[in-house]
């Protein structure tokens, strides 16, 4: 795909990999709108020509996709070895905070977003899925200690989630639920470029939730059960999946294959018992 490109907090919280300040955002960006991109479906002569496929991977989204001691890992990156022995072809990836990721597929800039995104109507105006690599559903997390003891609670709350992610989504269409059931909603939306930086704040006190899928929140409390508990569902379960600019038929059908004969050996379930302490084996092969 032809493209060209020019490119303390003194408060004793134990920082983590969850709630690391993201940088390079601005870059990531900047790199993104920048590129003069055309956008080309690539067929799978032309695939299997140049031997790759480009993808985009989140930098800091554990347990899905994290960098650790300089390399990427997590359930996605595992998945991703897996397809890359299966095809042979090489998955090549740049790493990039969630902001960059879908708008660089859609400008072609990538392939493939090689991505925890959650499937959701509105998005499938524009991209198309692999077969769903999880089961998710939207949730809240909050400070131990906290008043927050079921989902209308977070009436008269702020609440954070990420810019751009289906989460951010779902806790408005929640906020429009509580104000119709009952006369008023959340205090205060917070949008953040990357979730370490909901979890910092969340840290801190400076807001009362933050919403994101399930298992990542599982991911975070497993690691700062200290700190932070898992509220209730404020969404309706759904499926995670990597994703394609719609119409990108020959790139889909050669990972999608790929991810079929992986879900058909089991490995994939054992990937997700092991990053993300269950297995999905009842997830529909499509979801589009």
């Amino acid at each position: 795909m032809p493209t060209t490109c020019n490119i303390s907090n003194s408060t004793p919280v134990k920082e983590t990999g969850f709630m690391r300040p993201l940088k390079g955002i601005a870059l990531a960006l900047i790199t993104t709108v920048g590129c003069a991109s055309y956008s080309y479906a690539l067929t799978q002569d032309e695939i299997e020509s140049r031997g790759y496929i480009t993808v985009a991977t989140e930098d800091d989204y554990r347990p899905f996709e994290f960098m650790e001691n300089g390399k990427s890992t997590g359930y996605d990156n595992e998945l991703k070895v897996l397809v890359e022995k299966e095809t042979g072809l090489e998955l090549r990836q740049e790493i990039l905070p969630w902001a960059g990721i879908l708008p660089g597929v859609t400008s072609g800039k990538f392939d493939m977003a090689l991505s925890a995104v959650m499937v959701t109507e509105e998005r499938k105006k524009s991209f198309d899925y692999t077969t769903p690599t999880a089961a998710s559903s939207t949730y809240y997390g909050m400070k131990k200690g906290s008043e927050i003891k079921e989902p209308k609670d977070l009436i008269g709350k702020v609440v954070g989630a990420e810019t751009g992610s289906a989460f951010l989504a779902e806790l408005k269409s929640f906020d429009e639920k509580l104000k119709a059931e009952h006369g008023e909603g959340v205090a205060k939306i917070v949008e953040y470029h990357g979730y370490p930086e909901a979890y910092q704040d969340l840290a801190f006190g400076r807001i009362d939730a933050v919403v994101n899928t399930d298992l990542t929140l599982r991911a975070l409390i497993k690691e700062r059960g200290d700190l932070f508990v898992l509220g209730q569902a404020i969404g309706e379960p759904g499926y995670k999946a990597w994703a394609v600019k719609k119409g990108n038929s020959d790139v889909l059908e050669v990972v999608n294959n790929a991810l079929l004969k992986v879900r058909e050996s089991g490995e994939m379930y054992r990937l997700q018992e092991k990053w993300l302490g269950d297995s999905f084996e009842s997830m529909p092969l499509d979801v589009n």
